[in-house]
């Protein structure tokens, strides 16, 4: 039986992947994470009587419930702080929070490494994500031109979203892109280029109507290859990947970006 904290447990994505453990008999959720409902109980907030598990305010107070995995799905601006906690107190730690930058991932990796527990985080777990990644790689060693466009909606505060910057360093180990007017000697307003995150340019877009999206757009001379992912509206397409993070996690030590660090691909 593996033991669960998971972090932003009332959340879009968090509710979700709370509501799938009941019916997982290897998994066990022991604390929840959620501020404005500390003190209650998780299956109440939730309307889901069969999840019997107390809410606390902060991962301090969570922790002193003893867990195997720590899940974190809250805020960008909480995130390695739990992160670091949950490692300081023996658990591996999977991660769903986006806005965690690649100096935050060195930090945690250091720790992870220290205490011989594993990090896995994991941008999007959505199986169309992983795939866009694999197939982006591809793309990569082939054609040496590339931006990316991230898409989300209007009121997600952090960009670019964790999805876009887990495809920006997986690219960026691949190789650097070759623009054929290097993005300094820009002409008029450099940041209409957009970002660059691992030597490749990140457009994000925050509108109404998107909920989360990457596209990557390979080019070359009269040809051009676009590979997307769009998620809809239900946060259902993460649990299946979360739950496989939090069974394969263990298997791992270190910091692991992406889900295909447990799959077979």
């Amino acid at each position: 039986m593996i033991r669960v904290c998971l972090a932003g447990a009332t959340g879009w994505a968090g509710s979700e992947l709370a509501r799938a453990f009941p019916a997982a008999t290897d998994l066990r959720l022991v604390a929840a994470i959620a501020r404005k409902s500390a003190g209650k109980n998780l299956g109440d907030v939730l309307g889901a009587p069969e999840l019997d598990c107390r809410i606390y305010a902060s991962a301090t107070e969570a922790l002193e419930t003893p867990c195997d995995v720590f899940v974190e799905y809250t805020k960008p601006d909480v995130a390695k702080g739990n992160i670091l906690r949950a490692l300081d107190r023996g658990a591996h730690v999977v991660v769903g929070t986006s806005g965690l930058t690649d100096d935050d991932y060195a930090q945690i990796d250091r720790a992870a490494r220290a205490m011989q527990r594993a990090v896995l985080a994991v941008g999007n777990f959505a199986l169309t994500v992983v795939l866009l990644q694999k197939f982006a790689e591809s793309a990569a060693k082939l054609i040496p031109q590339w931006e990316i466009i991230d898409y989300a909606h209007d009121a997600k505060p952090d960009a670019p979203s964790g999805t876009a910057r887990e495809l920006a360093s997986r690219l960026g180990a691949v190789r650097a892109p070759s623009p054929t007017i290097p993005v300094d000697q820009t002409a008029g307003e450099r940041d209409a280029r957009g970002a660059a995150l691992s030597g490749t340019q990140v457009h994000s877009i925050r509108l109404p109507g998107f909920v989360i999206g990457a596209e990557v757009i390979f080019g070359m001379p009269d040809q051009r290859l676009t590979i997307r992912h769009d998620s809809g509206t239900s946060a259902r397409p993460y649990v299946d990947g979360a739950l496989l993070a939090i069974r394969k996690v263990s298997t791992l030590v270190g910091l692991h970006r992406g889900l295909d660090a447990v799959l077979e691909l």
